[in-house]
């Protein structure tokens, strides 16, 4: 199992379109995939559990994959979240 802590850095947040794209990419692997935010555990290949989240510019998330490919999912998922979902941001937040 792999838990690691990353931070939302895009300025919109964890909105729809991130979330979605989170989603679709944690769907293409057999791993296990959930998001640890503020004492909520949530499936991170789950649309509405993302979307609960509500993760503003700088929440800190913690990333949980356990499964047979969890290494590359983990780190597809990290580079997704570490470059703002491709969408621009302040980096000085």
């Amino acid at each position: 199992m792999i838990r690691e802590k990353v931070k939302i850095v895009n300025d919109a947040g964890l909105h729809a379109r991130p979330a979605a794209a989170l989603v679709k990419l944690a769907s293409k692997f057999k791993s296990d995939f959930f998001i640890h935010m503020y004492g909520y555990r949530v499936n991170g290949k789950s649309i509405l559990g993302v979307m609960t989240l509500a993760a503003e510019q700088g929440a800190e998330l913690e990333l949980e994959i356990d499964g047979e490919d969890e290494e590359a999912a983990a780190e597809a998922i990290i580079e997704l979240i570490n470059d703002g979902f491709g969408e621009v941001y302040d980096d000085e937040g």
